[in-house]
């Protein structure tokens, strides 16, 4: 499952990973990564597991997967072929919430005194390669906190017996304990989740390839287009999010289409500032909802 979780909220703590996995927050019971290069990424682990790792709270340098010992020293190149290093670059190209389970250990700030503690949700800003500490090449990922995602304690802060007997100039800046809104972040992941679902259908129908100037645009690890949707959702175009309402766009076609720039017409003709430039490329399974094109032209005809 790809997002938050019924019942689970950040800063929740487990003892171990197994209570971790019983909880459904990190299924896999010794792999740092659990997600496929299909679906995405659904968690990770931090605990100290590779020493090129970085910490700063609501960023993280997450270190991909692959080339070590049993003692955990690189011996060979990381690859984005790894399974758990694929995944993680699906949710960084698709943008889909990644939950960050951090571990005991001495190499962050921010990581518990013991057990594992559930973070919340990161995005993966972007990726790239370098040689590592021990002289082999790896893949680094930046994990992003959510705005909705609370700051995670230091253990300096983990140690205050009570927050409310901090000194005002040091304790204004640190988010009241207990802070819980789980009904917004809940409706928050719901329209994450939803959306994502629909728009990689229609994405992955046309294999990342622009509806209307068919460009393609190759990236390591694999392919990146955006889905727009036509009607647009919430008030007061209150379009569906289903596949008839998306189209499978590259940003600069994305970016036209939903400033009025590039309009279709019933037969999904392009109109592009104006001038018919040929018609919409279309796929068998994609079957336009001609309503949504209607409210979307009618939107920006002056």
């Amino acid at each position: 499952m790809i997002g938050e979780l019924p019942n689970v909220e950040a800063g929740m703590e487990f003892s171990t990973r197994r209570l971790a996995h019983d909880a459904g927050v990190h299924r896999p019971l010794q792999a740092g990564i659990c997600g496929t290069k299909k679906k995405g990424a659904e968690s990770i682990v931090v605990s100290g597991g590779y020493k090129d790792d970085e910490d700063y709270g609501d960023v993280i340098v997450y270190t991909g997967h692959g080339g070590q010992d049993d003692r955990g020293n690189q011996v060979s190149n990381q690859t984005l072929d790894d399974t758990g290093n694929a995944a993680l670059v699906t949710s960084c190209l698709e943008g889909l919430p990644v939950r960050v389970v951090r571990g005991a250990h001495d190499g962050s700030d921010y990581a518990p005194e013991e057990g594992y503690r559930y973070d919340g949700l990161y995005r993966v800003a972007s990726y790239g390669s370098k040689l590592g500490l021990d002289g082999f090449l790896i893949w680094q990922f930046r994990m992003e906190a959510y705005e909705d995602t609370p700051t995670p304690p230091t253990r300096q802060q983990e140690a205050i017996a009570d927050p409310g007997m901090l000194p005002v100039d040091e304790g204004a800046d640190q988010p009241p304990a207990g802070n819980e809104q789980p009904g917004r972040v809940t409706s928050t992941v719901q329209r994450i989740v939803r959306s994502s679902a629909v728009k990689r259908t229609v994405k992955e129908w046309h294999d990342n390839r622009c509806q209307v100037c068919d460009l393609r645009i190759e990236l390591l690890g694999g392919s990146y287009s955006e889905g727009a949707h036509i009607r647009a959702l919430g008030s007061p175009h209150n379009g569906p999010d289903t596949t008839g309402n998306v189209l499978c766009l590259c940003p600069n076609c994305h970016v036209m289409f939903d400033a009025g720039a590039i309009v279709l017409k019933d037969d999904l003709t392009v109109v592009r500032a104006g001038q018919e430039v040929g018609p919409l490329r279309t796929h068998p399974k994609h079957a336009i909802d001609l309503d949504c094109v209607k409210a979307h032209r009618e939107r920006w005809r002056s």
